[in-house]
């Protein structure tokens, strides 16, 4: 059963660079009430901005006219960050390991890698019309003296 949510931010950008940073200010402040340290904020903030590039390069095709849709849903356990565009999809599986040899000098192909490392939970969802949407999710971490903090850390899903 999917938990409730306390707080729901949703905006709508055109698919301009610009506008990245705009989605990173509503981050920042959203994180500020919440459990989370800088240091994982700064690092939820790259896996968003690597999602939002990916949409607007990739999915979007730089096209100022397709809308790249982000929810921000706080939960009380997490948060989870929804970036969907209006492209044709794409297979995740498709995508080149940065970390092989011969990618390693290149200077594109991290965006999903950073979203894996810097998150704890990343899921794709790609409509039948076309669109991709990724939802990137990040677990509070358990307050010091609570049953999963005393477990010896935060279940893996």
């Amino acid at each position: 059963m999917p938990e409730p949510v306390h707080q729901t931010i949703r905006l709508s950008i055109g698919s301009r660079y610009e506008n990245i940073e705009l989605v990173k200010a509503v981050l920042d402040e959203t994180l500020e009430s919440l459990p989370i340290d800088e240091e994982t904020g700064y690092w939820m903030g790259i896996a968003l901005r690597e999602a939002l590039t990916n949409a607007i390069k990739h999915g979007n095709a730089l096209d100022p006219e397709k809308k790249v849709d982000v929810c921000l849903a706080v939960g009380e356990s997490g948060i989870d960050i929804t970036v969907e565009d209006q492209g044709s999809g794409f297979d995740p599986g498709a995508v080149a390991d940065p970390l092989a040899p011969d990618n390693l000098l290149k200077t594109e192909g991290r965006g999903i890698f950073y979203m894996r490392k810097f998150m704890d939970k990343i899921d794709y969802d790609f409509g039948a019309g076309g669109g991709t949407k990724v939802r990137l999710h990040k677990k509070f971490d358990a307050p010091a003296g609570s049953a999963e903090a005393n477990q010896g850390g935060a279940n893996e899903d």
